[in-house]
């Protein structure tokens, strides 16, 4: 049975209390707690959650992985505007009124926090017993302190960064092809791509930057001018994980594979001709992928599972 007091409310406080050192804001404790900026920037806010991966969180209990889902949902889509997260409000959704695991699952979330200097200022727990699946939403305040225009050039040299697997995207199509398999694949977290691209953001002028969840490469179609075309090649190392070659051969298209899952890229930049060896160097792990050229506003891509190219 529910247990509306929430005896573990007082745990829960010194969890959350130990993410207020930080040098974005000063937090006083209170009913609800108050905060006071230290920096004059323009803001932004940013939603998000798990999904339908919180299914496979639930049934497998990879809280940590869950935690890191979560945030990298959130981090990794402030940094197409160059946001630095400094606060953060969570609503936690579980099945049970399972007490360890709340604490267990905001222990891993305030130290992901601290590492960041993410304030955590607030949140709430319910109990649907109706469900089977988890779900951390969380939002997320970010400050900018260096504004710019997230638009792809032509001329520009295509980046990629490497996914971990099938990310936070797609899960509903994975429940509907592995039915109810699970796999440690599945929940597999997230690369949150703020800890390596924010020092990049700062050293360099990027010009445009997607996160490649849901819609996938559709996405590049947001940052890309009417007069410009992305073509991602074939001929790159970063190969999509094996689990994205089992979805393709359970009888996936290629356009649905690259409308829907990342295929082993999980976040793009694109940047001038002349930075693009320099910041290959603050990127080790990344690859170019492609170019812009001057185009009608179309994504294509050549396919790593066929020889086929699609076209967005």
């Amino acid at each position: 049975m529910y247990d509306a007091t929430k005896p573990y409310k007082r745990q829960l406080r010194q969890l959350i209390q130990s993410t207020w050192l930080t040098p974005y804001i000063e937090v006083k404790d209170g009913l609800y707690a108050t905060f006071q900026k230290k920096f004059s920037y323009p803001e932004v806010d940013h939603t998000d959650g798990l999904g339908t991966k919180g299914y496979y969180h639930w049934q497998r209990r990879t809280w940590a992985a869950a935690v890191q889902d979560a945030l990298a949902m959130n981090l990794n889509d402030l940094l197409l505007v160059g946001a630095v997260p400094y606060k953060l409000q969570n609503h936690l959704t579980l099945p049970d009124d399972d007490h360890q695991t709340i604490l267990e699952i905001i222990g891993c979330l305030a130290q992901e926090c601290g590492q960041r200097q993410i304030a955590m200022t607030g949140g709430e727990t319910s109990i649907h017993n109706n469900s089977d699946s988890l779900e951390l939403s969380l939002t997320v305040s970010g400050f900018i302190k260096k504004s710019f225009e997230n638009k792809c050039r032509p001329g520009d040299i295509v980046i990629g960064l490497p996914s971990s697997g099938l990310h936070s995207n797609g899960f509903s199509k994975v429940r509907e092809v592995f039915k109810n398999e699970l796999r440690e694949e599945f929940t597999t977290p997230t690369v949150i791509y703020s800890d390596q691209l924010l020092s990049v953001l700062d050293k360099f002028e990027l010009h445009g930057l997607m996160h490649m969840t849901g819609g996938a490469f559709t996405k590049l179609l947001d940052i890309l001018s009417a007069a410009a075309d992305i073509r991602l090649t074939r001929d790159h190392k970063l190969e999509p994980q094996l689990i994205f070659f089992e979805l393709y051969q359970r009888g996936l298209t290629d356009q649905e594979m690259y409308q829907i899952f990342n295929c082993g890229v999980g976040f793009i930049v694109t940047v001038d001709k002349d930075a693009a060896s320099l910041i290959l160097k603050e990127l080790p792990k990344a690859a170019i992928i492609g170019e812009v050229v001057k185009g009608r506003g179309l994504v294509s891509v050549e396919s790593k599972f066929s020889q086929q190219v699609i076209e967005f």
